[in-house]
């Protein structure tokens, strides 16, 4: 068992781990203020055969950790609901690009709140416990990464500000990110300029170098052995035989500015390579639908860089076209069709 304690935005930070759900590859239970965290880290022993990383996030606040249990007819907790949703999904952004390429093996992030004390938010301590929680398991991740919530209180910018504290704030804005880099910001503001809000990311970013650099302190001395994996490894011959049967017609593809006629065209493209390898490349066709993805979304970000031109005709300065019809059901209330480019 491990426990290190520090102060960060002026309230204490606890973060420890060895004591709690021992048998998931990572674990910690962090603390900030009252509010207390349990995350945790599993992953497949082998890949699964989905053509995608398939990474879970699971946030769930149950309200005993508020000192309360549910009222009424039901008394057991329900479905997530929105905020749990939205906090989630601000865990998965900034993790899922630190996953090595071609790592496939089926990952779950699980972040229990076991106490709320009303004053400090927990998603972005989720973040953080994540991030601690993946390091010291065998899950291959690239990088300590940490989040952090900013406010500004009468133009003074605040690191993690408690609720009571965002009531007064113009600008509530989370961040995420590893020492290097900013992955994620995610929020809102009241007119706040630009160059205001660039101000308040670098504060920001500033947070979350020390909250790495608090990391890499707590995990010094813990094993981190990392599993031993292996990406799906695609021949080098497939790939220029690929390239070399589809490269211009993807490309030709890619100019059709209809959305229905360009799917067709490249649907027409990829079972014409899928008959023309059956034969020399048996019991590979996944790999061959992969590098041919692939091979569509180069082309297409070749073209936008190179041409000047995004997939539909437009240009990267010029929106769709956008109609609004209101009124269009005769009993339904509040009925409308939106229409934006070819959506």
């Amino acid at each position: 068992m491990k426990r290190q304690e520090w102060k960060f935005a002026g309230r204490p930070l606890i973060v420890e781990t060895g004591r709690m759900a021992r048998q998931a590859h990572g674990s910690c239970l962090v603390q900030y203020g009252e509010t207390v965290l349990l995350c945790t880290a599993v992953a497949q022993e082998t890949p699964t055969h989905l053509p995608f990383f398939p990474l879970t996030v699971e946030y769930r606040e149950r309200t005993y950790a508020a000192g309360k249990i549910p009222g009424g007819f039901f008394k057991r907790e329900g479905r997530p609901g929105e905020q749990e949703i939205l906090s989630a999904r601000l865990i998965d952004r900034p993790i899922r690009p630190l996953f090595p390429d071609g790592f496939q093996n089926e990952t779950q992030i699980m972040v229990h709140v076991l106490s709320a004390d009303q004053e400090n938010r927990a998603d972005v301590l989720a973040i953080l416990g994540t991030s601690l929680a993946l390091c010291m398991s065998k899950i291959p991740f690239s990088a300590p990464l940490a989040g952090v919530r900013i406010g500004r209180i009468q133009g003074q910018w605040v690191l993690n500000p408690t609720f009571q504290q965002l009531e007064f704030s113009d600008v509530e804005i989370v961040v995420a990110g590893t020492e290097q880099a900013i992955l994620m910001v995610e929020g809102g503001a009241i007119e706040v300029p630009e160059a205001e809000i660039a101000e308040g990311l670098v504060i920001a970013h500033e947070g979350i170098k020390e909250l790495v650099r608090l990391q890499n302190e707590f995990l010094e001395g813990i094993p981190q052995p990392k599993t031993d994996w292996q990406g799906v490894q695609v021949p080098e011959q497939l790939e220029s035989r690929i390239a070399e049967l589809s490269a211009t017609r993807i490309g030709e593809a890619m100019s059709i500015a209809d959305k229905t006629a360009r799917n067709e065209a490249l649907a027409v493209v990829r079972a014409e390579v899928l008959l023309t390898l059956a034969d020399d490349f048996p019991e590979q066709e996944a790999i061959i639908k992969q590098v041919m993805s692939e091979a569509e979304k180069k082309a297409m970000r070749r073209q936008i860089l190179d041409k000047g031109v995004r997939a539909d005709g437009r240009t990267p300065d010029q929106i769709r076209p956008i109609t609004c019809e209101g009124g269009l059901l005769p009993w339904t209330q509040g009925s409308a069709l939106f229409w934006r480019g070819q959506t």
